[in-house]
């Protein structure tokens, strides 16, 4: 899968507001006082431990909006396995500025290569198998477009984006309409033919139920691996199967022999840890 860049238009509001709550109404004081307005410096970006590196575009453009006078000279690029001590980027500029951008460009590149790192190592738990692995909106507020980008760098997949781009119904849409049948009937009727409905199923009654009205996908809620083979049976490739819930790493591969499609996993964007990437001074410029 190609790993497309995401458009300054959307990276750069982010970066921004991350800058500003950091620089607040008087800047960095402490570079002010410090260092010299006209002394330049060249900084390592350099790995402190092994994992997967996403979020240079977003890394880059801190510096740059900080002090445009800023180059970054990347060694890796996104999508890249490290290890400890690898060089990632060497960036030369204004030293006030590589000092001020510092943390909020070192905070977003951990963050997303913490995720890219953690979806990689559950891609990898299922290779051989059909299934793909796949984010879920349980993302950073504000951060999900950057969260899923980082999990597309870790050779994941992304679900749907948003309330607005598929129907997903749930167990409580479900109960409030009274039913599985009636929940996607109604779906039916609310939206284009252009947008594909998925529904979530508990048991394999519903899921039954839901086949019975040619839903596009399938949630298979919690289900053992027994339940989703069975599952997979019963669909028979008449729409996408999606494993949800209970998804760790050493049951990953056990949910993907069971023939699914798809399984969906929230922790890698809600609960990865960061990436520990440090910078280095390395000398006047």
């Amino acid at each position: 899968m190609t790993l497309i860049p995401l458009p300054r238009l959307v990276v750069e509001p982010l970066v921004r507001n991350a800058l500003l709550e950091d620089l607040g109404l008087a800047g960095d004081i402490t570079s002010a006082a410090v260092i010299p307005e006209d002394h330049r410096s060249s900084v390592a970006m350099v790995a402190r431990q092994p994992g997967v590196i996403a979020g240079l575009d977003v890394s880059e453009l801190a510096f740059q909006l900080v002090d445009p006078g800023t180059v970054m000279t990347r060694h890796l690029h996104d999508g890249a396995r490290v290890y400890a001590g690898d060089l990632i980027a060497t960036i030369e500029g204004p030293s006030r500025g590589l000092l001020t951008a510092e943390r909020a460009a070192l905070n977003f590149l951990g963050h997303l290569s913490g995720i890219a790192t953690v979806t990689a190592g559950i891609v990898e738990a299922v290779s051989g198998t059909k299934a793909s692995i796949v984010c879920t909106r349980k993302t950073t507020p504000e951060l999900r477009a950057l969260e899923k980008y980082a999990v597309r760098a870790g050779g994941g997949m992304n679900h749907r984006f948003a309330l607005y781009d598929a129907v997903l119904i749930k167990d409580n849409h479900v109960a409030i309409a009274g039913g599985v049948a009636e929940a996607i009937r109604r779906a039916k009727a609310g939206v284009g033919h252009m947008v594909k409905i998925e529904v979530e199923v508990d048991t394999l009654e519903q899921l039954r139920e839901a086949m019975d009205e040619n839903v596009d996908a399938v949630l298979l809620d919690n289900m053992t691996p027994d339940q989703l083979h069975e599952a997979v049976r019963i669909v028979a490739g008449r729409a996408i199967t999606e494993a949800s819930g209970r998804v760790t790493p050493s049951m990953a591969a056990a949910i993907a022999a069971s023939g699914v499609d798809l399984i969906s996993v929230g922790w890698v964007t809600h609960s990865a840890p960061t990436l520990d990437i440090g910078l280095d001074w390395k000398s006047a410029a």
